[in-house]
């Protein structure tokens, strides 16, 4: 089942920002769980995985899993001065 996120970007260099809104397909490989309720994984990103009572609260947890799984720690990066640092808003 692909799902599509919307995601938007600004990249300030030299105090001139660039604006861009792209979207994104993933798989999302849904299972119904043997307790009752679902459980979804997104192959794409090893670990990224979430559950739900009802298929409507699944959908709910599947972006926000997502969102935590493309999370990154800045302060394990290596930035120097000429980096340039981006965030990208799912």
């Amino acid at each position: 089942m692909p799902l599509s996120f919307t995601f938007s970007c600004v990249i300030k260099i030299n105090s001139k920002a660039y604006y861009f809104k792209r979207k994104m397909k993933l798989k999302v490989i849904i299972h119904e769980a043997e307790e009752g309720g679902y459980w979804a994984e997104v192959p794409a990103i090893p670990g990224c995985a979430t559950q739900g009572e009802t298929f409507e609260e699944l959908l709910e947890n599947i972006y926000e899993a997502i969102e935590a799984c493309l999370s990154v720690d800045l302060d394990a990066a290596q930035i120097t001065e000429k980096s340039k640092v981006m965030e990208i808003a799912v």
